[in-house]
Formats: structure tokens, sequence, C-alpha cells
């Protein structure tokens, strides 16, 4: 596993320091790798990076101060290394957290960082009590490893206690979401393959054609994944589309469709009949759409790569439009480990974007049609507020307040609305409003 805490060292210094995405990192390096050590490798990138406030806290508190914050970010990512693994790796014992960080230390450095890693690591061993400032939010910022910034929004939402039960519930593994191919086979007989595999599936209560499972990512490379009898897709985005309700042979356009979940869900629940436009602007995300569609043998999509508000004609020509917009990503800080250290976005840019996709998406829907505007936040200003904003200036839209696709325990003032430490599921948003024709 030497080799696998060296790749993650390098990974997770990249993150640290140019902001890459972990999930492209990642990808790249797993390819070779047996499921014990690709598991190994996604435990201990994702989670130094989502501790590593936490991390830096722990570790300025072993030695002097002034000489911690003169130390590199270099040997920094590998204290933190270190210490994640003594602290939140129950397989790893700590004389191996400590040997296998301090011998990589001396390859990648030499001997007087490895001496002082060595230090700092077994002087947190001999007194591992850590103590936290007593106020809010800089307690649970140091502590659960968010921005202040973050956690003060939250406790003006939810209080507290949500607050603290919400950090938790990110910092933990994610399960993998599954969602069955509705064409190419059935709940039952989904259940009973992986039955036979050894795997348990975990039903859920927000869609019924997903599942939760722990066996990680090695699924992805199961005979059933490649010949598109599943994709990954979280319950709370499936729910989406549930709500969306495409029918057998609609025209419906997906404004901001990569990586391509929902609109590939939408093409199995039409039977392959009608025509999915899917519209993103960039070219990975388009690649990944169409190796989805050979996967899952979807015939029933066009994909256009364009920026989704320069799409046109805007003729009002679909049943049903989908814009799953660009936010904050508030909702899935579990999956996206650095995506919390990007809350200083710029978000009056971001609220702005929000506002043209929706005036721009209503555009294309028909008289009668529907429009559904999704997000992978819980923050009020990218979600409510927008809706609000819209229906006042668009009087021939309305709200549908009580989908029946959609389960009624997940709706809250008409609203579709999740909460990930409630609901064991990704945080999102989502409204449904109908077109009203010409009287």
């Amino acid at each position: 596993m030497d080799l696998i805490r060296r790749e993650a060292y390098n990974i997770i210094h990249k993150v640290l320091k140019d902001h890459h995405h972990s999930d492209r990192l990642l990808e790249q390096k797993a390819k070779k790798l047996t499921d014990q050590e690709r598991n190994f490798l996604f435990h201990l990138v994702k989670g130094t990076i989502k501790m590593h406030l936490n991390l830096d806290y722990i570790a300025s508190t072993l030695t002097d101060k002034e000489k911690y914050q003169h130390t590199s970010l270099k040997i920094k990512s590998l204290l933190y290394l270190g210490l994640f693994q003594i602290l939140y790796c129950g397989s790893v014992p700590d004389h191996s957290a400590v040997d296998e960080t301090v011998e990589l230390a001396k390859n990648l450095f030499d001997s007087r960082v490895a001496d002082f890693i060595n230090a700092l690591l077994r002087s947190f061993l001999r007194n591992p009590e850590i103590e936290y400032p007593a106020e809010l939010p800089q307690r649970f910022s140091l502590k659960y490893s968010f921005p202040p910034e973050m956690i003060n929004k939250w406790l003006e939402y939810w209080g507290e206690k949500d607050t603290e039960e919400l950090c938790i519930y990110f910092n933990r593994t994610p399960k993998l979401a599954l969602r069955i191919n509705v064409m190419a086979t059935n709940r039952e007989r989904f259940m009973k393959y992986f039955t036979r595999k050894g795997w348990n599936l975990e039903e859920t209560e927000a869609s019924v054609n997903t599942f939760l499972t722990e066996y990680g990512q090695g699924i992805l490379h199961d005979v059933s994944f490649e010949e598109g009898y599943f994709s990954i897709q979280d319950p709370s985005s499936a729910m989406i589309v549930e709500m969306l309700d495409p029918q057998e042979e609609e025209n419906i356009l997906d404004l901001f469709a990569g990586p391509g979940g929902k609109c590939t869900y939408i093409s199995e629940l039409m039977n392959n009949t009608g025509e999915v436009v899917a519209v993103d602007k960039f070219p990975q995300k388009s690649k990944k759409i169409k190796k989805s569609i050979q996967r899952l043998q979807v015939n029933n999509m066009i994909i256009i790569t364009e920026d989704a508000l320069k799409f046109g004609p805007r003729a009002q020509a679909y049943d049903r439009v989908i814009l799953d917009v660009p936010c904050s990503g508030w909702g899935v800080l579990q999956k996206k480990a650095e995506l919390r250290w990007q809350f200083n976005q710029d978000m009056k840019s971001l609220l702005k974007l929000q506002e043209n996709a929706l005036d721009i998406g209503a555009q294309f829907v028909r008289e009668g049609g529907y429009l559904i505007y999704s997000t992978c936040t819980m923050n009020r200003e990218e979600n409510e507020e927008q809706i609000d904003r819209f229906l006042s200036k668009n009087k021939n839209y309305e709200l549908i307040k009580n989908p029946q696709t959609v389960p009624a325990k997940f709706m809250d003032k008409g609203f579709l609305k999740t909460l990930p430490h409630r609901d064991k599921i990704d945080g999102v948003f989502a409204a449904k409003m109908h077109k009203r024709g010409k009287n």
C-alpha cells in the first residue's frame, strides 16, 4: 500500500495547491488498481482533502506556531495524510500510519523533514486530546473542516443541531448510488443478480429505480455495468427526472445535460421514443453523455455541444424542459471533496446565470408544457428566491405544488427539497412549473 499512499499524496498536493479536481486525477490512477487498492486510494484522497482544515489545525498545535506557518504545503500535505490515517482510518494501525508516512517523507524530501513529521505524529499519539474553540462557528469549522462562512450560513438556516449533523454526514464516506436501466432490466432481476454476486443493495424511499451500496467503485468493472444494466445516479437526482415525468413520444430539452445522468434516465423512461435534446457547453461532458448512451443503448437523443444560454432557435417546441443549473453544490459535499473549499466563488455571477437560464429555458416550452428548475444545493438564494422572482415576471407559468410522481415526504411548500443528513441522500431542490395556454 506504500505506492497507494504515494499516489494519494501526489493527488492531495495537486488539489490543495492548484485546485485540480480529485475525481479526474483519481480516475487516471485507479484503472490499474485492485478493488482494495482503489477503495483505499479514494478514501485517503477524498478524506484528507475534506478534513484538511481540521488536520491543519491539529498539526499547528503540535509544534511551534511560527515554525509551522512557514512550513511548505508540500510538507503539510504529507502531514495531513499521516494524521488522517491515525484519526480516520480505523483499518490502519497507528504504527503503520506513522512508519509509512515517515518513509514517504524520506523518499520525497530528506531525513530532516522525515524527523519533523515523525516527531509531530508521535507527539499526537502521546497526547491525542484536541481542544477546539468554544465559540461557533469556529468550533464546527475546525472540528468538522468547513469554511466558517459556510457554517455561519447553515447556522442561520438550520440552527446548531442540524448544522452539526449535516457536517458529520458530509464527512462520512459516501455510498455508491445505482439507477437501473428500465429498458434493460427490472428491480427484481437486478436485485437477484446482485445477491448472487454477494453485493448488498439498499432500497431507497426517494426513487423505486435506485439503490445504494457500500461495495465501492469496483462495481463499475462488472459486466452488468459495461452492458448497460445500470448507471451511477443519486436517488435525489433520479427523483428530479421522475418529477419531470417524461412521457413516450414527447420532445424534451435538457439545457445543462452534462455529465448525462438525468438526460439518459429521461430517455429510458421514454423507452427510446420521442426525442431528447441534450445541450452542454463542455466537450468533455458531451463525450461522457455519448459514452453513456452507447453503453445504455439509448437511441432517441441528440447531443449538442453549445452554451445553453446561446442555444437556439428559441422556439416553443418542447413538451418539457429541464434546467439543472450550475450551483454552489452544497448538497453534494459528501461526494465532491474539494467543493467545500470553493465557498467564496462569485455568487453574484452564479445567481445571474441561474436567472438567465430560467428566462431562456422558459422560451422553449410549448403552451401546456412543463419547466423544471433544479439544483444540487440547499441555498435559498439559488432555489426558492429564483423561482419566486421567475414566477413574479412570468404570469403564464404556475407552480405544480403536488406532483404525483414524487413521494410527498420530499415535498415542502410546493418544492422538492432534500436534506442530506435527514434523508441520507444528496441535497437537491426542484420546482415544476406548468405553462398555461392562451385563454
